[in-house]
């Protein structure tokens, strides 16, 4: 048996934002108490949580006294220091760990350990000069996609090659760097899939979603993902052997391709909750905040069932009075605010999940409203 903690105890998540604020309404729901660190006072998840701490990630004394404060901890924000994270165990469990954060935070050794998995990357080549990149253009080929190894999840953190013209337009990320130069994959269909592990080494497999993004934000998700079946299959495998291999606990999130002929290339690792599985709070028998929760306690997970096929769309900051008039409109829709007051353009405020039995005509009543075009 693993160790359990109990409800009432108090679990701290590193991060507030609005995957934190979903976490703290799982945990809320299962009894638990929730304490929050997060540079921003009145953070999403801080709304949710009995306290908080406001501090910048990497306040040393910060993270000491939250540590103490806390019966487990989970993180949110994934670029945190996985030292902070050694130090932190010393004092308190965090399941997630280490190792994963290590991994994930950089490009090189995540593409080692997927490759270990005999997992499908796309061709890519080490960078750390312009030079590099002139030479691995002539194994590569154009077009391909210049990355930092360390930054990510801001957009800022790659610039796209499609001619010779562009390979001084990407020099600016080598200053931040080594890089890492991939071909470009000429993909059908963007998927992800979340997975969770617990500490008795129980896996469940989420439903494959198809996602379809505009400017680096994942504007809709499609649940069931519209693949053949032996693809869902290779896709469940993909998931069990990197969380088997990861020694995850908790949720994790990967990224994928699928091109016109039917190969799979995974893209990245998300070491947390991720919005593309957001649909699981209504289509999902557990939502991936449960399960996470679950996962983190060491309670036991149950086979995930799809209730029903789903359709998600991100809501954005500017979207906001367009959709305010769709609450009038749409009874059977989902509506998720993340309590962003401040939300600039471009950020996500919310989402919404319309349970479905007919795909298409869900995707043509979203595309009517005008709002996600």
């Amino acid at each position: 048996m693993s160790n359990l903690i109990s409800p009432g105890k108090l679990i701290g998540i590193i991060g507030g934002g609005e995957i934190a604020r979903m976490m703290a309404l799982s945990a809320k729901k299962m009894g638990y108490h929730i304490g929050v660190m997060d540079p921003e006072k009145d953070c999403p998840a801080a709304q949710i949580a009995d306290w908080q701490i406001i501090a910048q990630y990497d306040d040393q004394e910060a993270l000491m006294d939250f540590a103490m404060k806390c019966d487990v901890v989970t993180y949110e924000y994934d670029n945190i220091d996985a030292d902070a994270i050694i130090r932190m165990k010393k004092t308190v469990p965090v399941p997630q760990g280490a190792d994963l954060l290590s991994i994930i935070q950089d490009r090189l050794l995540e593409k080692a350990y997927l490759e270990a998995s005999n997992i499908n990357l796309a061709p890519y080549v080490t960078i750390v000069t312009v030079e590099d990149i002139k030479w691995a253009i002539n194994e590569i080929g154009f077009p391909c996609v210049l990355k930092t190894i360390s930054e990510r999840h801001n957009g800022k953190d790659r610039c796209v090659l499609q001619s010779e013209e562009d390979i001084f337009k990407a020099a600016f990320l080598l200053k931040r760097g080594t890089c890492v130069l991939e071909a470009w994959i000429p993909f059908e269909r963007e998927l992800s899939v979340t997975v969770a592990r617990n500490q008795a080494n129980q896996i469940v497999v989420f439903p494959v979603a198809e996602n379809i993004h505009r400017n680096a934000i994942s504007l809709e998700s499609i649940v069931p993902a519209r693949i053949d079946h032996y693809v869902e299959e290779e896709i469940e495998r993909i998931a069990r052997t990197v969380a088997e291999n990861l020694e995850v606990i908790g949720i994790l999130g990967i990224g994928m391709f699928i091109t016109s002929s039917g190969t799979l290339y995974v893209n990245e690792i998300i070491p947390r909750p991720h919005h593309t599985g957001n649909y699981s709070i209504e289509a999902c028998s557990l939502s991936q905040y449960d399960a996470h929760i679950r996962a983190i306690c060491g309670w036991p997970l149950p086979e995930i069932e799809l209730l029903s096929p789903a359709v998600m769309a991100t809501m954005l900051a500017e979207q906001d009075e367009a959709i305010k008039v769709q609450i009038q409109l749409k009874p059977n829709w989902n509506f998720h605010y993340y309590g962003k007051e401040k939300a600039t353009k471009g950020q996500r405020i919310g989402h919404i999940t319309v349970l479905t039995k007919d795909i298409e005509k869900t995707l043509a009543t979203i595309a009517d409203t005008g709002i996600w075009k």
